[in-house]
């Protein structure tokens, strides 16, 4: 083996190792990242969960709130009330 080919399968070798621990490190990112996704999946779901529940309480309350003329009518009635008891 001349010094042309020694020189050629150095560079040869130390490119394969640069590969090998360029796609280590790559796995390693991969199962980083991995991670993270799952982590987020599980934040995404419970926040939709909690969100569905602000929602429905909302509906609820809604619900059981009176309208502006319910609000009025009432207004009105208590304020009837209130006359016949200062003039009792």
């Amino acid at each position: 083996m001349d010094k042309t080919q020694k020189m050629l399968q150095t560079v040869i070798n130390g490119q394969s190792l640069m590969k090998s621990e360029l796609l280590g490190e790559i796995r390693k990112v991969d199962k980083k990242v991995d991670k993270v996704r799952e982590d987020l999946v599980g934040v995404e779901k419970r926040l939709t969960l909690r969100i569905d529940k602000i929602g429905l309480q909302t509906a609820r309350l809604e619900d059981d709130t009176p309208t502006i003329e319910e609000f009025d009518k009432l207004e009105k009635r208590v304020t009837k009330v209130e006359q016949k008891a200062v003039s009792a």
